[in-house]
């Protein structure tokens, strides 16, 4: 069983920038990927990006290319979200998710392919 717990979520005007955390517990195997995903009010969950435990591949979505970076810690089993140049449009609950399973590319973006979830925690950019 795998725990995941989000925080620094929080409140940040247009064009500044705010890191999130995913601690994670329980066994994290080498080969399990992990990736946040975040939802507005009246919209679907959206894939933000996504990266491999055991090397550096990373993928992301296409609103937040160039702006966002996923990054992991293997020795706290933690990952980071930075987000920079955030748009109020980034205002959404984010949430951290993790899978066991093998993914690359487009096969990371989907719900489907994770197992384990965070509570989220609540990113809002004012204008």
């Amino acid at each position: 069983q795998v725990q995941l717990v989000e925080s620094g979520g929080g409140l940040v005007q247009a064009g500044g920038s705010l890191r999130v955390s995913c601690a994670a517990s329980g066994r994290i195997f080498s080969r399990y990927a992990m990736g946040w995903f975040r939802q507005a009010p009246g919209k679907e969950r959206e894939f933000v990006a996504a990266i491999r435990w055991s090397g550096s591949t990373t993928y992301y979505g296409d609103s937040v290319k160039g702006r966002f970076t996923i990054s992991r810690d293997s020795a706290k089993n933690t990952v980071y979200l930075q987000m920079n140049s955030l748009k109020p449009e980034d205002t959404a609950v984010y949430y951290c998710a993790a899978t066991p399973r093998y993914c690359s590319g487009s096969g990371c973006y989907g719900i489907r392919t994770y197992d384990y979830w965070g509570q989220g925690t609540q990113v809002t950019v004012s204008s």
